[in-house]
């Protein structure tokens, strides 16, 4: 079973995200465990339980101090070993399939939320093990990329998913994207369903998804050719 610890400043924002679909199956069959951990019940602060301070230097914004994230991470490790302690950050590594797929084989992970202007940055120097961004864009926290990471990971664990080769036919998990899908009927108000798909032909079926996954690429996302 793979355990996802994180360590947030609002945990009532997984409810949704992490709480139905696949996600919520896995965590119900045992293939998962996710587990939210509110930063403040790490504070030194016991009446507002704050955990965050003006930046040094004078720039605008909080920063979350560095002794709550320290004592989280650390009572989490005291109770067992991680093989990532993941902070969510814009400046990070850009989050891909290839790495979905490698954090999906491992077994503890920790993903920190960051949020305000961000965190100190001894954490990122000396407690964390790799940064992930979404995206080239500003979140207000880490939250959501925290969701994104766990849903992305989660549904790849053998038995997640009703058919397990589902999987291999997403996008980018060859570096292309996925061909166009059709279901039934196969002609509605004209617009009619590729003849290859109707015919029976396997071989001429996967050469022809092949041809697409090439096309929509080339046409779409031209980079993921480039960077092969």
């Amino acid at each position: 079973m793979m355990r996802i610890d994180i360590i947030t400043l609002f945990p009532e924002m997984f409810d949704g995200p992490l709480g139905h679909s696949i996600v919520r199956r896995a965590v119900d069959k045992g293939l998962a465990e996710i587990v939210l951990h509110q930063l403040r019940d790490y504070s030194d602060d016991p009446k507002h339980h704050r955990v965050d301070d003006y930046a040094f230097g004078g720039d605008a914004g909080m920063v979350i101090r560095v002794e709550p994230v320290f004592r989280a991470i650390s009572a989490l490790k005291s109770q067992r070993d991680y093989d990532e302690v993941i902070y969510t950050s814009p400046d990070g590594e850009r989050f891909c399939q290839r790495e979905a797929n490698r954090l999906s084989t491992l077994q503890n992970v920790i993903l920190l939320c960051g949020h305000y202007k961000g965190i100190d940055h001894r954490i990122r120097e000396h407690l964390i093990t790799r940064e992930i961004s979404v995206g080239d864009y500003v979140l207000t926290g880490g939250e959501l990329a925290a969701a994104v990471i766990c849903d992305s990971v989660v549904r790849l664990l053998p038995g997640a998913m009703g058919d397990e080769c589902s999987a291999l036919s997403d996008s980018f998990q060859d570096h292309l994207l996925a061909p166009p899908v059709y279901t039934r009927p196969s002609d509605f108000n004209g617009w009619r369903v590729p003849p290859v798909l109707l015919g029976g032909n396997a071989a001429a079926i996967e050469d022809w998804k092949l041809e697409q996954s090439l096309e929509r690429t080339r046409r779409l996302r031209p980079d993921l050719l480039e960077n092969d």
